[in-house]
């Protein structure tokens, strides 16, 4: 079954989307949004315990390597190329759970917002450009400061990174892998999206700006 984007676009009307490169502020800002204008919050990864049920290996393969991978370990020592390749894979099959998930919370009536991984190319045929925001972090602050949050995830990745039997080899291969998937290619995809783009800057608290910038965007203010 194919849904029209014309239709999408019409059930989704009330959902903000923020998109971009790692480290470059997109779970802060929607926290901070959704706390100050009464927005259901969407974080990263929103969802997952059901998309993980429902997945299904020959339909969903990237989802559902998180059932079948065969350690952490080795979900942390695969290639730049392989890691890159797993999570454009994961976006794509996302997507479809997303959209169906964010209609069903669209039926309350609230504003959504979402930290999302849709591909910008389907952003485009869903959303509005005045619902959509691309925020961006130079190449080397997405990499360097990819474990500095204090987030369960990233710790727990890190402890597993701690545990294999080379760590700084190990380390370094993932890094690799966080570099891959926050290339200058994928930068400038995000940058020349046509989307409002915002780019962090490295050494400034601009949290207060930065959630004002959007709120602009987005028609809260």
């Amino acid at each position: 079954m194919i849904i029209e984007s014309n239709i999408l676009r019409h059930y989704l009307k009330n959902c903000y989307f923020i998109t971009g490169t790692a480290y470059a502020g997109k779970s802060t800002m929607c926290a901070l949004l959704a706390e100050r204008y009464d927005m259901v919050h969407c974080g990263e990864n929103y969802n997952l315990d059901c998309i993980l049920s429902v997945a299904q290996p020959e339909r969903q393969p990237n989802i559902c390597y998180m059932n079948t991978k065969p350690s952490w370990e080795h979900f942390v020592s695969r290639s730049p190329e392989e890691y890159a390749a797993w999570i454009d894979g994961n976006s794509a099959e996302l997507a479809g759970f997303e959209v169906a998930e964010l209609i069903r919370l669209s039926a309350g009536g609230r504003k959504i917002i979402v930290d999302t991984n849709i591909p910008v190319p389907m952003l485009r045929e869903i959303s509005d450009h005045s619902r959509v925001a691309v925020m961006l972090s130079p190449q080397s602050m997405s990499v360097e400061r990819f474990f500095d949050r204090g987030d369960p995830e990233k710790q727990f990745l890190l402890s597993v990174i701690d545990n294999c039997p080379d760590p700084q080899a190990t380390m370094d291969n993932f890094r690799r892998c966080i570099a891959a998937v926050n290339s200058p290619e994928r930068y400038r995809e995000f940058a020349e999206s046509g989307f409002f783009t915002l780019v962090r800057e490295e050494g400034r608290d601009t949290k207060e700006e930065t959630l004002l910038a959007l709120a602009k965007h987005f028609g809260l203010e």
